[in-house]
């Protein structure tokens, strides 16, 4: 099931993480997502300069669900069109 979103003529919302689906894999989104969060003020790669901004006004955790959610969409994407993986 892809990641939540509402369309209408005018704006594509994208919606967050439901918590259908399988809570172990998006445990591990999250997870994973709060070690990028917590390196990203470090780094200076196009994903760390999405993250930085919303961790300034949104905080740690929510800015973590928020990129698990990416990462979500990221993956449901690679895995529909069937291309590799290439960081831009």
């Amino acid at each position: 099931m892809p990641p939540r979103q509402h369309i209408n003529g005018a704006k594509n919302t994208l919606l967050g993480i439901s918590k259908h689906g399988n809570s172990y894999l998006r445990c591990l989104l999250i997870q994973g997502a709060k070690s990028v969060v917590s390196r990203a003020s470090t780094k200076s790669d196009k994903l760390s300069q999405w993250i930085n901004p919303i961790v300034q006004t949104r905080r740690h955790n929510r800015s973590s669900v928020a990129y698990a959610n990416k990462m979500a969409r990221m993956a449901w994407a690679i895995t529909v069109s069937g291309e590799e993986y290439s960081p831009v």
